[in-house]
């Protein structure tokens, strides 16, 4: 495929990611935005007492129960003649990981906003992920079926919170219960949604302007004068709407509707897919490397095991960032350098998946796993570089397990190796012990949840966790490293899966001691590898 077609099909593309704090909707959108896409013909809710119609996103059983995403999904489908990629991530802090790596994959974000709660906590650290990374923010205020807060108080909020420049796309009609449509302003034209306020459907919708008589009767005079008082108001006093801004990640488009009753998700969708930005070129070891660059690139950035339970399968997500992917192709497998043949490829649909024979810049490809691909690996045809190095997370809770029938040792090892390379936890082992109850690190006590219940109904385990003092962990470099010379004031010395050496403390004051005591020894945030790997592209 020549560089004109390569581009054109590059074009259609539009991947991204919907950030939030938990609670703020973000499943919820996700599903409505595949029932507009006509992706699914009925949306599911996150959790249903009275049916079992879930989220498409939330495949995993603990996810149902719960009603709260612990993985990340993708999610793709056509419209209006466009590849659409969605990266359905979870909002709970405790997978800021999963979060972070999905990111990587992601040309643009959605950052949604609870209209009542405004910015919260785990926003901020999203969206200063996103900001380093020059991504282009799209924010959905949701909820606005909801007595929240005002809309101008929380465009202040985010502009004051995120030091960027916000554009309203659209206006609410009403608040809270009184909510019944929004203004474009790029069309000057206000859609009222007449239907119920269920949301499992599309809703009909009555499309006018403001001199039209029948729209300004279908609205209480206190909530149309409220209307034309604060379209006037941002016309005159608010921000300009600027491409190259949005682009840049310094201007935010805002658009506010209610994910739940579908109000206002068909005009965020039509909007937000002319604006996104499609695939852009990517940053290498050695330089950027652009879309339309005729050979085949692309990076892991997720690997996820027993999607179908019933074939045990382990399936590598690889983001395509140049050339054009064809099943069956021979790509080298850079951190190796092994030549791999790609016959086994699917796209996604949550949990559904479909054989793919072709693939493009910004398009999510699975392709199966035999157990030899890490997050972050890079694939190519024949050069060797690697992609930008993805953002390390340092574990902050500890914990040995348990397997109480020695009998499937085997099975506890399988399960504990490819959870860990899953990046579900970080695994450490006893130099002294080894392989027998293994030490695992994670950012949250919810991963740990996940893990136990993973490894309980994936590989038929039983198993206990044996929760561990320590909140801080370090890997040494230096000379005639051994574990006694290791030991501290108690702190307890572990190996990686490469054999380095981690030292966990129970907190930073024993580190400081260990460090100022230790001279002959080099304490690091991440392992020596990735350490070399990040100085590549500072």
């Amino acid at each position: 495929m020549n560089q004109v077609e390569l581009l054109s099909e590059a074009k259609r593309r539009r991947t991204f990611a919907i950030i939030s704090h938990p609670d703020a909707g973000k499943t919820t959108l996700t599903e409505k935005l595949l029932l507009y896409g006509g992706a699914v013909r009925l949306a599911g809710n996150v959790k249903s007492r009275k049916s079992k119609q879930y989220a498409m996103s939330d495949w995993m059983e603990l996810e149902q129960k719960r009603g709260i995403s612990v993985t990340s999904s993708v999610l793709q489908f056509e419209y209006h003649k466009l590849k659409i990629n969605i990266l359905d991530t979870p909002g709970h802090q405790d997978f800021s990981e999963d979060t972070y790596r999905t990111l990587m994959a992601a040309d643009s974000v959605v950052m949604l906003i609870d209209a009542a709660k405004g910015v919260e906590e785990q926003t901020k650290k999203l969206f200063r992920v996103c900001r380093d990374r020059g991504i282009p923010i799209f924010t959905f205020i949701n909820k606005m079926d909801r007595h929240g807060r005002e809309p101008l108080d929380l465009l202040d909020e985010i502009e004051k919170t995120f030091h960027i420049k916000s554009f309203p796309m659209n206006w609410p009609v009403g608040r809270g219960s009184e909510f019944t449509g929004i203004y474009d302003r790029q069309s000057a034209q206000i859609e009222l949604f007449t239907g119920n306020r269920q949301g499992r459907t599309v809703v009909p919708t009555k499309v006018g302007n403001l001199s039209d008589s029948d729209i300004a009767g279908a609205l209480p005079e206190p909530v149309f004068d409220q209307l034309k008082e604060d379209i006037e108001l941002l016309d005159l006093a608010g921000d300009h709407f600027d491409l190259k801004l949005i682009a840049q990640g310094e201007l935010t488009p805002v658009y506010f509707g209610s994910a739940l009753t579908n109000f206002g998700v068909r005009s965020f969708l039509d909007s937000f897919i002319e604006l996104a930005p499609p695939p852009s070129e990517k940053t290498t070891g050695k330089g950027t490397i652009s879309p339309e660059n005729e050979e085949f690139s692309g990076f892991v950035f997720k690997i996820q095991a027993n999607m179908n339970p019933a074939h045990r399968d382990r399936v590598a997500f690889v983001r395509i960032c140049s050339g054009s992917f064809t099943r069956g192709m021979l790509v080298k497998h850079v951190p190796t350098g092994k030549t791999l043949r790609l016959s086994q490829s699917r796209q996604f649909m949550a949990q559904s998946t479909a054989t793919v024979d072709e693939a493009y810049p910004g398009d999510i490809v699975g392709i199966f796993d035999p157990g030899i691909f890490r997050i972050g690996d890079t694939l190519t045809e024949k050069s060797s570089f690697d992609f930008e190095a993805f953002p390390p997370f340092q574990p902050e809770m500890f914990a040995r397990v348990h397997l109480r029938d020695v009998m499937k040792r085997k099975q506890f090892m399988k399960g504990m190796n490819q959870l860990a390379e899953e990046g579900a936890i970080q695994k450490f082992q006893l130099p002294d012990i080894g392989l027998e109850s293994p030490v695992i690190g994670a950012v949250g006590v919810l991963q740990f949840e996940v893990l136990e219940h993973r490894l309980t109904h994936e590989y038929g385990l039983d198993i206990y966790l044996e929760q561990l003092p320590y909140s801080v962990a370090r890997w040494v470099t230096g000379q005639d490293l051994n574990p006694k010379s290791l030991k501290g004031r108690g702190n307890l010395v572990v190996q990686d899966d490469e054999g380095n050496y981690v030292v966990l403390f129970r907190n930073e004051w024993a580190l400081n001691w260990d460090a100022k005591n230790n001279t002959k020894v080099k304490y690091l945030e991440h392992p020596p590898r990735e350490e070399l790997r990040r100085e590549r592209f500072r």
